[in-house]
């Protein structure tokens, strides 16, 4: 900690020696923009250099009209302004200097391209999915059909990204994604994370950031890439904020509510938002599994097993912190966020367990009742300072986030014959699985624009993990729990990732910019289960190089190629050789010896128009982790456990088109194929496997007078590779409609997801002697409205997002839930 704390200190010493040297100040660009006296909310507005129209900065404007860019060097400049349904149009040229560090304009002279139809009133919104050549950005409050959702409810139907069974998120076909809140990790993964954004209400939501190869500032986790879920965070002086309440109906109901405060003033800004959320929903799984002798290829038994769960979950988090602008240059904040999930579920069970020509030998009825319970508070302390307007800037970020699960599951298992008659004496298991996690990371970043307009960054980072898990499991035996030893297991965990990361970037002209960073990870790892005093110790250091190239054909056209490497490691508890038990054959533990995987991305993408953004993607991924199905002969039992499978390539090519087909309608059609080869070892066996996968989705947006808004969207995935486990096309269409009321300060949406009953999980895998089927049913067509009000004016002002220390191990931990 001493190093660690000597590296923080001598990057501070070399910031402000190379901030000496800085030339002098220049300053920003804001403005507003309206016409007829409305504003136009998500008009692009682009900063153009006079010496070779090269275009400096962008930015979009806010439902205000207003928009704003920092850091521009000294210069001569003019703005550019394109919005839909009204010509472009080029302000007057004006100067940065040391004596005129800022510039406003007040743009009132735009003017419409044709006369609106008499039916429709137009107003400028931003669309639902905007593509750009580093990365889709998806703006939640631009679809009707977000109303009463959750965070997982829009990723599902998001471009390119699904989401399996167990709720893993593949992005462009690849797992492995790491998922950040306002550049702040989740720490969460599989099931647990899933739980998680479905129990967060998307009100909260600003816009959700897909990245495939984000650059050498980020930490290197994540094979697929980076989701950044950005929240909501007022940015007008004042007292400011906003109330949603929701009520969603399936099979079985759900609610959410969530309020929203900022107050600003001079030197100080305070926010905070919260919010519950109410969930009851189904699970029903038909699995038949069929195993066969390894030597002769002949059916030994056949498993036909009917699992149906009820799990309700009470839900809430929350965000509260301020912002002290201690100087025109200095802020220091301070962050609190928090997470609670309290659950039951209640899981019936019926297996058939045959011989191999079929007949009834037994039948099992289990029942498995689970609690679930967990707490995460974190603390975020961060401090900017910006040395002068041309780029030179110093941010910390010192995090301490912790996390504490106590999960208990009792299940009960009855045995009949194939004539009905009880088969053996009852047994009951109790499981108690308590589970805390610590970390502890802090972090420094440096920026400045170097001679030749060349932008330097360079950062260090040191986190630091413990994790305890004590999974205590005992039998009923003569009316009393006896501890079963081999099931029982106390793990304990601890990880250092120490990185360093330098990046270079430059616009060499108006058509050729290019950036260049390298990242480096030291990663020190002790696993000790105290329970059988079995050890591991491992440590490696990896570079991480990134590469962007982009070029500016001319207006329309824009290309870009970038290069990454990537590492995904192991979640925390995956490294715990811990049980789960869904009856008593099928169980899931965790593999204490699993290594992280790497991969090299590389992507080529062009744009034409700002509507068609085309990429070809290609990857290699080494030691790719997988679930692994194993069997037990002498018992029957089957569990799943984590593996370093196999190598994979990943050939994919993309297509998105968002464009007006009329003044009231806008539409995204986004379609990808990509083709997965697998070839490594799987239970001592050889696998070399490959498929093709295509997937699809589509939005459109209808914009009426009076303030009524609707939506048709959906999506559609065809056959899909995923290690060894086949999935089978699946699809769904969603319809919202949306009114604004109370001087548009009010809102209310109303939605239907899943409106043919169409998004089941179906899937297949055989491979060596075991065959596997899968049929999946949960509730997904639900009927939701909601009602959200906005409160507050002010004039808008220009926020900082906080991107926290912890940026890699918070994807890493699995909330306390079970692993099913």
């Amino acid at each position: 900690m001493n190093k660690f704390l000597s590296m923080l200190l001598a990057t501070a010493l070399v910031a402000s020696s190379l901030a000496a040297q800085a030339p002098d100040p220049a300053g920003s660009v804001s403005g507003r923009l309206s016409s007829a006296q409305k504003t136009v909310e998500a008009a692009s507005i682009g900063l153009l250099r006079i010496k070779d129209s090269a275009v400096v900065k962008r930015s979009v404007t806010d439902k205000n009209g207003d928009f704003s860019m920092e850091k521009i060097p000294a210069g001569k400049y003019l703005v550019a302004v394109q919005a839909a349904g009204y010509a472009k149009y080029y302000s007057d040229a004006f100067e940065l200097s040391a004596n005129h560090q800022a510039h406003h304009l007040n743009i009132t002279a735009l003017k419409p391209v044709a006369n609106e139809l008499a039916s429709v009133s137009v107003t400028s919104k931003k669309p639902f999915i905007e593509q750009r050549l580093d990365k889709t950005v998806i703006n939640v409050d631009a679809s009707p059909s977000n109303a009463g959702t959750t965070v997982m409810d829009i990723l599902e139907k998001s471009p390119g990204i699904s989401v399996d069974k167990d709720g893993n998120i593949s992005l462009k076909g690849k797992q492995g994604v790491m998922i950040l809140i306002d550049g702040r990790p989740t720490y969460l993964s599989g099931q647990d994370l899933a739980n998680m954004l479905r129990n967060m209400s998307s009100s909260h939501l600003d816009q959700i950031e897909l990245m495939t190869n984000p650059p050498a500032k980020f930490d290197a986790s994540g094979n697929a890439g980076v989701i950044n879920i950005k929240t909501k965070k007022n940015k007008a002086q004042g007292f400011n904020g906003s109330l949603t309440t929701g009520y969603g109906q399936g099979v079985y109901p759900k609610a959410n509510n969530s309020l929203n405060l900022n107050y600003r003033t001079g030197k100080f800004n305070l926010f905070g938002n919260a919010s519950h959320y109410y969930s009851q929903n189904f699970n029903e799984i038909n699995l038949t599994r069929i195993f066969r002798n390894k030597s002769s290829d002949t059916i030994s038994s056949i498993f036909d097993q009917r699992t149906l769960s009820n799990r309700e979950y009470r839900g809430y988090n929350f965000k509260t912190g301020f912002d002290y602008f201690a100087s025109q240059k200095t802020t220091l904040g301070l962050v609190v966020t928090g997470f609670g999930n309290n659950g039951t579920e209640y899981m019936r069970n019926n297996t058939l367990i045959k011989d191999n020509s079929g007949v009834l030998n037994t039948r099992t009825q289990s029942a498995n009742d689970g609690r679930n319970e967990f707490k995460n508070v974190g603390f975020n302390f961060n401090l900017r300072h910006v040395f002068d307007t041309t780029g030179t800037e110093l941010t910390s970020d010192v995090d301490y986030i912790h996390y504490a699960s106590n999960n208990s599951q009792l299940l009960n298992s009855l045995f009949y014959d194939n004539a009905g008659n009880k088969k053996g004496p009852d047994e009951t298991m109790r499981g108690l699985v308590p589970s805390d996690i610590d970390i502890y990371s802090a972090k420094v970043d440096f920026s400045k624009t170097l001679r030749g307009d060349i932008k330097f960054e360079a950062g260090i980072k040191s986190s630091y993990v413990t994790t305890d898990n004590n999974a205590q499991y005992s039998n009923l035996q003569n009316g009393q729990y006896v501890i079963d030893s081999g099931r029982t297991n106390h793990f304990l965990y601890k990880e250092n990732v120490n990185a360093a990361y330098v990046n270079f970037g430059k616009q060499f002209n108006k058509k050729w910019s290019g950036q260049f960073g390298l990242r480096t990870e030291n990663t020190v790892m002790k696993g000790n289960q105290l329970t059988t005093g079995q050890t591991f110790n491992r440590h490696y250091t990896q570079l991480f190089p990134t590469v962007y190239i982009g070029y500016t054909l001319n207006d329309k056209n824009q290309f870009s190629l970038n290069y990454g490497r990537r590492i995904n490691r192991p979640n925390y508890q995956d490294l715990n050789p811990f049980f789960y038990f869904l009856d008593k054959y099928t169980y899931q533990v965790g593999n204490p010896y699993l290594n992280p995987q790497f991969s090299h991305n590389i992507e080529l993408s062009h744009i034409y128009g700002g509507m068609l953004t085309t990429t070809i993607n290609y990857s290699y991924t080494t030691d790719i982790i997988q679930d692994v199905l194993e069997q037990i002969d002498s018992t029957t039992t089957t569990y799943v456990k984590k593996s370093n499978i196999a190598s994979r390539w990943n050939l994919g090519a993309s297509m998105s088109l968002g464009m007006p087909l009329a003044k009231w309608w806008r539409t995204n059609v986004y379609l990808l194929y990509y083709y997965n080869q697998y070839k490594g070892t799987v239970n001592g066996g050889p696998i070399s496997i490959g498929g093709n996968n295509f997937m699809a989705n589509m939005n459109n947006q209808f914009t009426f007078k009076k303030g009524w808004g609707a939506e048709l969207s959906g999506f559609y995935r065809g056959n899909s590779l995923e290690g060894v486990l086949v999935i089978q096309p699946m699809g769904s269409m969603n319809i919202g409609l949306s009114k604004q009321i109370l001087n548009s300060k009010g809102t209310i949406k109303m939605n239907l997801s899943d409106v043919f009953y169409t998004q089941q999980f179906n899937g297949y895998s055989k491979y060596q002697n075991v065959d596997v089927t899968i049929h999946q049913v949960r509730d997904s067509r639900v009927f939701n409205v909601s009602f959200s009000y906005r409160f507050g004016k002010g004039k808008p002002v220009q926020q900082q997002r906080r991107r926290g220390s912890a940026t890699d191990e918070q994807n890493r931990v699995q909330q306390g839930g079970n692993g099913s």
